[in-house]
């Protein structure tokens, strides 16, 4: 099955083109050479929470994304706004899958118990919130990549529930 992926940055200096946008990069090719998904959405937009929350409906809703990735916002900086524009638009949580992100990044470095994200599922779509640095990205997507077509088969209503 190929996965409808969508990718979302938040970057108050990406969004004025004076960055660039290492960490999508990173999961574009994790997403095409790791899960086998296509990308229908890329966008950058700045540290806001409406924008970011509009972004997301319109890719969960509009673009009917299995898959929303997002990079950046989830630390404690003033401007970190990703998990509770992810959480303004989520129907539940899927906290097991963002402790074993955490987890598995936090035996780099301690650095990550700051991390913030969440994951979440708005209709049909699984929203993933990953740290806004590539190695951080790469590792914390590469902790939960095993276990993503199960839990976007779920998500879709085509998967069988198991008594977890």
């Amino acid at each position: 099955m190929i996965w409808k992926v969508a990718l979302l940055t938040a970057s108050d200096k990406g969004s004025r083109g004076e960055r660039e946008d290492t960490s999508a990069q990173v999961i574009r090719e994790l997403v095409e050479e790791e899960l086998g998904g296509e990308i229908v959405d890329y966008r950058v937009v700045p540290d806001e929470q409406d924008e970011l929350r509009a972004a997301l409906i319109e890719m969960c809703d509009y673009f009917q994304a299995d898959l929303v990735l997002t990079t950046g916002g989830t630390s404690l900086g003033l401007r970190d706004v990703t998990p509770e524009a992810t959480m303004m638009v989520s129907e539940r949580t899927v906290p097991g899958m963002t402790e074993a992100m955490r987890a598995a990044v936090m035996q780099r470095s301690r650095h990550y118990m700051l991390y913030r994200g969440v994951i979440a599922i708005r209709g049909r779509s699984l929203i993933v919130n990953l740290p806004g640095d590539p190695k951080g990205v790469n590792d914390m997507l590469m902790a939960i990549m095993d276990q993503l077509p199960d839990a976007l088969l779920l998500v879709s209503g085509i998967g069988k529930d198991r008594d977890y």
